[in-house]
């Protein structure tokens, strides 16, 4: 378990100031340029130091680029382990282990998706100041429509023809008084109608 001891956490800031420092001073080798110490982790133990690193590649040989700095990297690590010996005054130096590390890559990939995704966000919030609707704008119905739609339903319910063909519905729907007798003939031809049918 890394980092939990105080003096772990101490003795791999110092690991890293000395490699970091190796790095640009001491070991001259091409395949460490834009070499980066972004971390190390001492175990509890003090045995093991992990120490994790990432390279500014250039665009298309990232991966060939990293293999080369890792062999480099692997090559010096004696040399760098007695110089961590030196400088921290230990007894027993830790093993040096060394691991790139992949997070610096994975945010710059998830700043990327972001950045795109802000970008679709501003082409949406631009459409729609200009959108508009397919159909009515509120297409719901209210209250307040309800009852005239209603009031028209009755109007042609009553809409009924009588003898001489014309309309009763609308003298009812006006709420004026209808003559019984008028009904009764209405009813009565309705009823001769229908025995017809049957």
């Amino acid at each position: 378990m890394a980092g939990t001891n105080p003096r772990a956490v101490r003795i791999a800031g110092l690991i890293k100031r000395v490699v970091a420092q190796a790095l640009e001073r001491e070991l001259h080798d091409p395949r460490l340029d834009n070499v980066t110490i972004t971390d190390v982790r001492v175990t509890n133990d003090m045995q093991l130091a992990r120490i994790f690193w990432t390279q500014l590649g250039t665009e298309g040989k990232a991966e060939g680029q990293r293999k080369r700095a890792n062999q480099a990297l692997n090559k010096a690590k004696g040399h760098l382990r007695s110089l961590v010996g030196r400088k921290a005054g230990l007894r027993l130096t830790p093993v040096l282990e060394f691991k790139y590390d992949e997070v610096p890559g994975e945010a710059t990939e998830i700043e990327d998706i972001l950045s795109v995704a802000l970008k679709r966000d501003r082409e949406l919030a631009k459409a729609r100041e200009n959108a508009q609707y397919a159909g009515e704008a509120d297409p719901y119905r209210h209250d307040d429509e309800e009852r005239d739609d209603q009031t028209d339903d009755s109007r042609d319910v009553l809409d009924v023809l009588d003898e001489s063909g014309d309309h009763v519905g609308a003298e009812t729907a006006d709420h004026r008084e209808v003559d019984p007798d008028r009904l009764d003939a209405i009813a009565n031809h309705v009823d001769e109608s229908a025995d017809e049918v049957r």
